[in-house]
């Protein structure tokens, strides 16, 4: 026996229609090519399957018989065909994301190597920058999504929080606080212990430090002159050589550990925010970008009290 997958559509076309001429157009053949394919089908299984009059065309018994069977194949066949494009797709895959450097140096080993445990055939490329650089990035279509704390709403992108997170004092672990300052053991403490306590931070134009700004004008210190450097992690490096104590965010747990900085949560009031992923609006969503993101948030170092 020797039926073909063209044969069992035509026969299924066929029996949907009721008619050869309408079956052959949809399947892109002459009516006598589809006449001959269904007389070939019919040797093949030794019996008649359609009853044909000069009005319309309908199934015998054993058409009836044959019917489910063959739709039954046919689907099967196309599952496994979208199933095994799917497999290739995702071999020939590149997710490109794009990430802010705390994140990159901290979180994203990590789940990097969650990731490709799941899928070890797909190939990842990183791109660590500031905010505004891979927000650009994503805009121009140059990364798939990417990862940060802060970006700017805008009408090309669309904007999904994955967590919340938390600001975070961080000191050198012998650091004798000034009177009022915070208690040693403290793992949360008010802003109020921080009103004459050294700190270091970052430029004004990023977005965690004029939140940070905000609740220290509470207190009576909004913009004061201080060491002011680019990034988070070097920032702790900072704060682990004794020269100073900064607010950091809580997901830089990882590098505090690292570093050997003390923690603790600032809070009274408590400041929630939201980390980000963010896509270019309209893109067709990377596939693997949902088992990507699981990894990324398992990740994620919780701060814990």
């Amino acid at each position: 026996m020797n039926i073909s997958f063209r044969q069992i559509k035509a026969f299924l076309h066929v029996a949907r229609l009721g008619n050869f001429t309408r079956a052959a157009e949809q399947m892109h053949v002459t009516q006598a090519g589809l006449s001959i394919m269904m007389r070939e089908l019919e040797s093949q299984l030794n019996c008649r399957l359609f009853d044909r009059t000069t009005r319309n065309v309908t199934l015998t018994a054993a058409g009836q018989e044959f019917l489910p069977v063959a739709s039954r194949m046919v689907q099967e066949l196309e599952s496994s065909a979208q199933y095994l494009g799917e497999l290739t797709d995702r071999a020939n895959q590149t997710l490109n994301v794009g990430v802010t450097p705390l994140v990159a140096s901290n979180i994203l080993p990590a789940a990097c190597r969650m990731f490709r445990l799941m899928h070890p055939e797909v190939n990842i490329r990183l791109v660590d920058a500031i905010p505004a650089q891979v927000q650009h990035m994503v805009e121009g279509g140059e990364l798939d999504f990417g990862l940060g704390a802060f970006f700017k709403p805008t009408s090309g992108v669309e904007l999904v929080s994955l967590f919340e997170y938390q600001l975070m004092w961080v000191a050198p672990v012998d650091f004798n606080a000034p009177e009022g300052g915070p208690l040693p053991d403290a793992k949360v403490i008010p802003w109020s212990s921080l009103i004459d306590v050294p700190l270091m931070g970052l430029p004004p134009e990023n977005r965690i430090q004029q939140v940070v700004e905000k609740h220290l004008a509470a207190i009576g210190r909004a913009n004061e002159e201080r060491l002011t450097l680019n990034n988070f992690e070097t920032v702790i490096a900072m704060v682990s050589s004794g020269l100073g104590t900064a607010i950091v965010p809580s997901y830089a747990n990882a590098a505090c550990k690292r570093y050997g900085v003390r923690t603790a949560i600032i809070n009274e009031p408590a400041a929630s925010l939201s980390f980000y992923r963010i896509t270019k609006r309209g893109r067709a969503e990377a596939v693997l970008m949902p088992d990507f993101i699981d990894a990324f948030v398992s990740a994620v170092p919780i701060h814990t009290l």
